[in-house]
């Protein structure tokens, strides 16, 4: 891996905690809320044009543009959307009630260029907590911001920069190397959303898996300007011995088009046998990146155990 430019994308983790001003009702699965919060106050703080996104000379400068829907420095020919993947939501799910004073954590993975927004986000999601999250419009404190090893952003209410931890891939994979010796499982613990051969996987198949990894960092390395092909392999492939997977729907309110979606996935386990190094490094890679449709979700975020 050593000097593969393929791993050279960088990226920040901000950990959030949030404490709740009163009681709040929430989502069961909180990233949509969480995207479409932060995306509304950044328009709120920074837009001067009406919105009127198609019109506005100022757009290549505009920081909701730039970081909602950041664009490629070299664009995949596969990719026919605007959609861009300068970040990934993950927060903690399951739970819909909150008493005031209750704590609730969640994080931002930021890639590339949308690093340097840190300042705009953190107003954008403190300004969220005076309006509300979600439609229930839950108040709440930002009482913390760590990086990846828990070390505070946020000191005493003013940003810490010295603490806002910047990484590579190639960083984060030799660290993972360091304490797994050796892996045998994948836990999906947000859905995936991946096809293969044109269809959208009912089952975890190991193909599909590794080509979404591959395919998530050139897609990245693409998104940084980096001139590198797509990794592709064929042969001495893992070997799945046990999977369970159950299949999660997903429920997210879209603001811009005014009605609700459903996002389809898996999640579970899968045992693996025999997973050689150089497919180790993107699938440790794919930690931190997600793999599949709607990782701006949260969707696709698994860990090898």
């Amino acid at each position: 891996m050593e000097g593969d430019q393929s791993f050279q994308v960088r990226f920040a983790v901000l950990n959030f905690t949030l404490v709740f001003s009163e009681d709040a009702a929430l989502p069961v699965e909180k990233e949509s809320a969480l995207r479409g919060g932060i995306g509304e106050m950044l328009l709120r703080q920074h837009c001067i044009r009406d919105r009127n996104c198609e019109n506005c000379s100022f757009c290549s400068a505009c920081i909701v543009q730039n970081f909602m829907y950041a664009k490629y420095q070299k664009k995949p020919d596969f990719v026919t959307t605007g959609e861009s993947i300068g970040f990934v939501i993950e927060a903690e799910h399951g739970k819909k009630w909150y008493e005031a004073g209750e704590s609730f954590r969640f994080s931002l993975t930021l890639f590339g260029n949308t690093i340097v927004y840190l300042n705009p986000l953190v107003q954008a999601i403190y300004m969220l907590g005076q309006v509300g999250l979600g439609e229930k419009k839950a108040k709440f404190q930002i009482a913390a911001i760590e990086n990846r090893k828990g070390e505070p952003i946020l000191y005493h209410g003013a940003i810490y920069y010295k603490n806002y931890q910047i990484e590579t891939l190639s960083d984060y994979i030799q660290e993972r190397k360091e304490t797994l010796t050796n892996p045998t499982t994948i836990r999906f613990s947000k859905p995936l959303t991946i096809k293969y051969r044109g269809e959208f996987i009912q089952q975890f198949d190991i193909r599909a898996i590794i080509n979404g990894a591959t395919r998530r960092i050139y897609m990245l390395d693409c998104y940084e300007g980096m001139d590198t092909e797509e990794a592709k392999f064929y042969e001495d492939l893992p070997q799945i011995k046990k999977q369970s997977v159950q299949q999660k729907k997903v429920m997210r309110h879209s603001s811009r088009r005014q009605q609700s979606m459903e996002m389809k996935g898996i999640t579970g386990k899968i045992e693996l046998d025999g997973i050689r190094e150089e497919i180790l490094d993107y699938l440790l890679a794919g930690e931190i990146t997600h793999i599949g449709k709607n990782t701006r979700f949260g969707f696709g975020k698994y860990e090898l155990l």
